[in-house]
């Protein structure tokens, strides 16, 4: 009977209360952590799992396509499909073309959207609101319900077919609209430099303005060197959007060369020369295709991770 009375007063002391807490916040902890790592665990497996299907298979060799043992592992690896995809995609020529359309429009980016993000973000003007508002609309209304108006419009520019005199293999039609800063994701771009330009203090433009620097030179020499992450940051996003790119060049361009579009053909373009059609070597063709095309876009993301990643933070973009 005393020891009955001992346990609950024990029970009953400060002691096991702490006690009894501490070990049931660690199996709530516990438990949770499970949870979580579960639900990690499979919106990762949804995100990778074709990426590591893309590159399993690209290093299969065609003595693996018949093998029944083989499901996502090559037993007999080989470079056969990336070789074939790096012939027939006549590779570093369409690297060097797209990389030199992708470049070029990704710097015509910056500088249009970035004086155009500048404008929203310190000047006030009649209808500065509702321009923006439109900026912000147009990031989410999708292209394809513009696209056909604007194909006809740039096919009888000036009244008649005259834009089609241009040479119809490079982007003129593509370079205006990223002039005009109405390209792709132009208006992202905007909100990026217009969410930057606000968190640099105003007192850094007042200085500049009391030393006679005017908008354009405190835009040039103050609020672009303080921007470099926003920089980074719009140049990837609009370098990889040309770069993948094949709905704009395939309405705007005749005769595209670029790297996606003979991505699109490789499998088609091994199946013919081969005299065959046999869907799953088309497809592994494909994919080692896939490897030769992201390499550039991951390699220059390994040097601007940095930077890039700053740009996403101080820009206010999340999600």
């Amino acid at each position: 009977m005393t020891k009955i009375v001992d346990m609950k007063k024990w029970m009953d002391s400060p002691t096991f209360k702490n006690t009894r807490q501490k070990w049931t916040g660690k199996t709530r902890d516990f438990i949770l952590g499970i949870g979580i790592a579960i639900i990690v665990s499979g919106v990762c497996y949804i995100i990778l799992a074709p990426v590591i299907g893309i590159v399993s298979r690209a290093f299969m060799s065609p003595e693996d396509i018949g093998n029944p043992l083989v499901f996502l592992f090559p037993q007999n690896p080989s470079l056969y499909n990336i070789a074939n995809a790096f012939r027939f995609m006549n590779y570093w020529d369409a690297l060097l073309r797209t990389m030199i359309f992708s470049i070029s429009l990704a710097l015509v980016h910056v500088v249009i959207t970035s004086f155009v993000g500048y404008g929203f973000a310190r000047f006030k003007f009649p209808g500065s609101g509702l321009l923006f508002g439109l900026v912000v609309v147009s990031i989410i209304v999708p292209v394809q319900t513009y696209m056909i108006p604007m194909q006809i419009n740039f096919r009888f520019f000036l009244g008649n077919e005259s834009w089609s005199l241009l040479d119809p293999t490079w982007p003129w039609a593509i370079l205006a609209l990223t002039l005009t800063g109405v390209g792709i994701r132009s208006g992202l771009y905007i909100f990026i430099f217009r969410q930057f330009f606000r968190g640099i203090p105003k007192e850094i433009e007042e200085a500049a303005f009391i030393d006679g620097t005017g908008p354009l030179g405190t835009y040039l020499r103050i609020m672009m060197p303080n921007a470099v992450p926003a920089v980074v940051t719009v140049f990837l996003f609009a370098f990889v959007w040309h770069y993948n790119d094949t709905y704009y060049a395939g309405m705007l361009m005749t005769g595209n060369t670029l790297m996606a579009s003979r991505l699109n053909a490789v499998g088609w373009t091994y199946s013919d020369f081969h005299d065959m059609r046999n869907p799953v070597m088309m497809q592994m063709i494909t994919f080692g295709g896939v490897l030769l095309a992201i390499a550039p876009i991951m390699i220059i993301y390994l040097f601007l991770q940095r930077y890039f990643v700053e740009g996403l933070e101080r820009s206010g973009i999340v999600g």
